[in-house]
């Protein structure tokens, strides 16, 4: 049953409860021992509830989406009561920090039907593009073990990849949703700003750059997901305009002819894409005007500006400043460099030397610059295409902050994160597709970005790929 399972995707499993052809009881026991059977390889499950889950699956089935079919939650928001919450962290593992209530968003993932089997691992508070963490070690890829899953939802993705799970919790701050989707062959939509809720605790994730979502397997679990966790919660400061019908039938709809921009170079010219990336961004390019659609080599100028990553930088400072003054109020002292690692630590320390002017400053540069993207859209673009990365899935410890001088690693990440980071300044919903694969068989994804508001696009267009060219019957060399 576990083996059987294993890479039919949630709607999939969803329709076996309904029809009683699976109970969930059956589900979370084939679930469970898929769990057991990999975790030791891949270390993506970090908090197993498994009794607990056990028992949820033999309660009456509600009427949601996927009811009974079996889950993971992140280790970095979305919490959950009574359970641990570490964000990567030694100093939380060590107090074992648990959260007193649900989130809002982990209400609504409850409300789907699905039954929670654990958390998964994740970076230290999610900074870098690698799940790799002092307190938990490294989580590793599916398709080859000595390679990064991403970050910071690298425990998510390699649990979905490799069968643990057909789909699992992930949020995006820079990345964190798009990169790990890429690495591991799994389909990663980060929703526009706004659009789920980061209730009841905050109001917004890293002062508007994150956003919550799913890594998934197929393009339908991804809609179908959305549509449970989006829209406004009691006390949202903001929330992105609803949509004109369910993402589920959008992405049942085949779209109109569209007009996408390529780009198939590095954004303000500021390296060399990875000749693998290069070649699958011009294939998928080839592929979408095979479908009718019109691909024209053009981007929005904006893109270009070197600016971009110091402001980026600038508000992942103040954060880091706020976030470590914040958690150590939890544990009941305050924090110092020996409880992070150095890039935290000298991010903390950087956003404690900015000014409120100069962080106000950032603010402007960055709604002027969402101003400057927007309007390229405005001019009759539909889309824009860009790889996910600059490069293939790089090997573990690639990211790994350096004591003497961990500026470096934070470099190296924010250009790692270059195609997608603008995207959460911007607040645009952008999707990353298994469409390219290298020789040696790692994933490469693809990157497709919606005007504000356009999720409905980018879920119609990625089921229309996701036809064209199907990466379903894909395993990689760890496997359920």
């Amino acid at each position: 049953m576990s083996d059987e399972l294993a890479f039919l995707d949630a709607t999939a499993q969803a329709d076996l409860v309904r029809r009683r052809k699976a109970s969930p009881a059956e589900l979370t026991d084939a679930a469970i021992a898929r769990i057991e059977r990999l975790n030791p390889t891949l270390n993506a499950v970090i908090h197993p509830f498994f009794e607990r889950a056990r028992g949820e699956a033999r309660r009456p089935v509600n009427g949601g989406p996927f009811a009974g079919v079996p889950f993971l939650m992140k280790d970095l928001m979305c919490y959950t009561a009574g359970d641990p919450m570490h964000m990567g962290t030694r100093f939380l593992r060590d107090a074992d920090f648990r959260t007193p209530h649900d989130s809002y968003l982990a209400q609504k993932f409850r409300q789907t039907g699905i039954v929670y089997l654990g958390r998964t691992n994740t970076p230290e508070l999610g900074t870098l593009p690698a799940t790799e963490p002092d307190a938990y070690g490294a989580s590793r890829n599916p398709w080859d073990t000595t390679r990064s899953t991403g970050g910071s939802s690298g425990g998510s993705a390699a649990a979905v990849a490799s069968g643990m799970v057909p789909v699992a919790h992930a949020n995006d701050g820079g990345g964190s949703i798009r990169i790990p989707a890429s690495e591991c062959g799994l389909v990663g939509l980060k929703p526009s700003r706004g659009r789920t809720s980061f209730g009841p605790d905050l109001g917004e994730g890293v002062y508007g750059l994150a956003v919550e979502g799913v890594v998934s397997r197929s393009v339908r679990d991804s809609a179908t997901m959305l549509d449970a966790i989006a829209g406004a919660m009691p006390g949202d400061p903001y929330t992105a305009p609803p949509p004109a019908r369910p993402y589920a039938d959008a992405a049942a709809t085949k779209p109109a002819r569209l007009r996408i921009g390529l780009l198939d170079r590095m954004p303000a010219h500021q390296g060399t894409l990875d000749a693998e990336c290069e070649r699958g961004v011009r294939e998928t390019a080839k592929l979408l005007e095979s479908l009718g659609h019109r691909v024209e080599q053009a981007h929005p100028e904006a893109l270009d500006d070197p600016a971009c990553g110091q402001h980026f930088t600038v508000v992942y400072a103040a954060n880091a400043a706020r976030l470590l003054d914040g958690l150590g109020e939890f544990v009941g002292r305050t924090l110092g460099a020996e409880d992070v690692d150095p890039l935290n630590w000298t991010m903390a320390e950087i956003g404690r030397t900015l000014s409120a002017p100069q962080y106000l400053a950032t603010v402007d540069w960055i709604q002027a610059f969402t101003r400057r993207l927007s309007t390229w859209w405005a001019s009759g673009f539909d889309l824009l295409l860009t790889p996910t990365l600059p490069e293939p899935p790089p090997p573990l410890g690639t990211f790994k902050p350096d004591k003497d001088n961990p500026v470096v690693a934070g470099l190296r990440a924010g250009m790692f994160a270059s195609f997608t980071l603008p995207f959460n300044m911007s607040g645009q919903p952008a999707i990353s597709l298994p469409l390219s694969w290298t020789p040696g068989g790692l994933p490469v994804g693809m990157q497709l970005v919606a005007p504000y508001g356009g999720e409905d696009l980018l879920l119609s267009i990625a089921s229309e790929l996701e036809q064209a060219r199907p990466w379903a019957e894909r395993r990689p060399k760890v496997h359920a």
